[in-house]
């Protein structure tokens, strides 16, 4: 039996070792990751946590709604054994009105086909030297670490994440509407629940004036690495800071780890870039279901 437990219910313990030991185990699933990411969640869970499914919800209107939080690259159904998936949706859809998720590259659903979007993500493999992977970099991405190289650009690992943050504010943030000081905040609160369990580090870049000119934040967990958030500085772009960021990362976690992710893009210019480091495609799904009463639906599209 599939039944919802809000977070101040759930059996963190139980909760937590099954996301551990599930099949599509990540780190965005944990109770203290998502304590850290968002204000309110609950959890579907079937019978003695056999299988869970976390939902970040908000309320608007008096109504509750499943969202997409920033910081959370996926999330969706965690099972240490292949559950019956559908039975989950059937639960989720019968208690909220309106959700949109995005779930992991290995739930599938047979039923509600009209409420799926494919995604996709960028990954590398990681199962090659460092020299070979750099041979697979496209041209314009090798003359990015040479540029760097020759502008005496230095690497900064375990920097203040307040760096990171301020960067990505000036930078990135400008462009994205949605984004608000909370959630910049929220960030500094998983960066830090991250590092203090190991589970990510903080790589800045700095031009030969100690200018910081690209910064992000590498969660490692279960065999991969994630960008979570990056940033270059946006007024000093020609140095091949943004690629340097990224092939110093490749670099150290290439003996360590299996897959770098990069966090995905459905911009084709965005995804564009992370292919030109030899990166592969995965895809995974995102639902989206909208059954407010039709005077509602305007404030949720």
């Amino acid at each position: 039996m599939i039944r919802i437990v809000s977070r101040k219910d759930l059996d963190v313990e139980k909760y937590d070792d099954c996301v551990a030991n599930s099949i599509q185990s990540n780190v965005f699933g944990f109770s203290w990751y998502l304590d850290a990411a968002v204000d309110n969640w609950n959890v579907l869970v079937l019978n003695n946590y056999e299988a869970v499914m976390p939902l970040p919800w908000r309320k608007k209107l008096f109504i509750k709604y499943v969202y997409l939080p920033f910081w959370i690259l996926e999330l969706g159904i965690y099972s240490k054994d292949i559950e019956d998936e559908n039975e989950f949706l059937i639960e989720l859809f019968s208690e909220y009105k309106f959700v949109e998720s995005r779930l992991n590259p290995k739930n599938s659903f047979s039923m509600f086909q009209n409420c799926q979007l494919e995604r996709t993500f960028q990954f590398l493999l990681l199962n090659e030297s460092y020299e070979s992977i750099l041979k697979n970099y496209r041209r314009d991405r090798k003359k990015d670490v040479q540029r760097a190289i020759k502008n005496d650009l230095t690497e900064c690992w375990n920097d203040n994440p307040m760096n990171l943050i301020d960067l990505y504010r000036d930078n990135v943030g400008k462009r994205i509407s949605k984004i608000k000081e909370e959630d910049y905040i929220r960030l500094h609160k998983i960066i830090t629940a991250c590092i203090d369990r190991n589970l990510g580090e903080v790589l800045s870049i700095y031009d030969k004036e100690n200018e910081l000119v690209a910064s992000g934040f590498f969660i490692t967990y279960n065999g991969k690495v994630s960008i979570l958030a990056s940033s270059t500085d946006f007024k000093n772009r020609k140095n091949g800071a943004n690629t340097y960021l990224i092939d110093r990362a490749i670099y150290k976690y290439q003996s360590r780890f299996d897959e770098f992710n990069f966090g995905g893009s459905t911009m084709k210019q965005i995804a564009k870039y992370f292919y030109s480091f030899g990166a592969e495609t995965q895809k995974y799904i995102q639902i989206k279901q909208n059954k407010l009463p039709k005077l509602l639906r305007f404030f949720k599209r």
